[in-house]
């Protein structure tokens, strides 16, 4: 019988719906969890707002401000990841509460256990079950590919994240200025290679509103176009280099 990791659950203190819909979802498959108390963005003061989040960085590396419910959740996150390095986890799933389970995850998890590469992130979920497309994929077993797509899924619904994995993104967005998800795409900065498992047996709940629009309040953000399409340019060119190297180094591993 196989053990299941630890998992972190990320929830909203107001959201208790999310809480008893998550838990018992899990709880259909014997799985127990952590939950990590959710930062409410909308209720941070002006100093915690910036404890992390570095507005004149934003105007050099992103083409809008974050707003309150995106620095709440890319907090959130750094609480999870440091949850792992606490306690000394080899590994452990962080999972927002808006997801639902498609598979069997001991399944999931016996592959990871089992992959035979040093793997730092693993995405096992795609922000509103979007594709994306693959440069690289291994067949681990029977039922399971090891992805590496042309450029990092988004959305952080679920993810394996290893003890590494977790002390290495600490240090890497002790200062951000993008979404947690975008800076997770930046794997040239974070020196963390983001790999799926795929197919993913977790997926999206499309059926919760956004907590990070409630969080965040009805001002309207402005975007900055033209910086937009040139960040996209130039990230373009340094993300395809960036994941040639990962698809090399991942190479020499699977084939030692």
């Amino acid at each position: 019988m196989n053990t299941q990791p630890p998992i972190y659950l990320i929830n909203l203190d107001q959201s208790t719906d999310r809480l008893d819909k998550s838990s018992a979802r899990l709880k259909e498959q014997g799985l127990t969890f952590e939950r990590i108390s959710g930062v409410y963005g909308k209720t941070l003061s002006d100093i915690d707002l910036i404890k992390n989040y570095q507005p004149m960085l934003n105007k050099q590396l992103f083409y809008r401000p974050l707003s309150k419910g995106e620095i709440g959740c890319y907090m959130s996150h750094r609480k999870a990841w440091q949850a792992i390095v606490d306690n000394k986890h080899p590994y452990a799933i962080v999972m927002e509460d808006d997801f639902r389970l498609v598979g069997d995850l001991s399944d999931v998890f016996a592959t990871i256990e089992c992959l035979p590469v040093d793997w730092q992130l693993l995405k096992l979920a795609a922000y509103e079950n979007r594709t994306r497309p693959i440069a690289f994929s291994h067949s681990v077993n029977e039922k399971f590919e090891l992805v590496v797509h042309k450029k990092a899924m988004t959305g952080c619904c679920a993810q394996a994240i290893s003890y590494e994995g977790a002390k290495t993104l600490l240090a890497a967005t002790e200062q951000f200025a993008r979404p947690v998800d975008t800076d997770l795409q930046h794997v040239w900065e974070t020196k963390v290679a983001v790999y799926s498992l795929m197919p993913y047996y977790i997926e999206q709940d499309l059926g919760f509103d956004s907590d990070i629009s409630a969080a965040s309040g009805t001002k309207k953000v402005k975007k900055r176009f033209w910086k937009r399409k040139w960040l996209q340019l130039k990230e373009k060119i340094t993300n395809k280099n960036a994941t040639t190297q990962i698809i090399d180094t991942l190479k020499k591993q699977l084939n030692k």
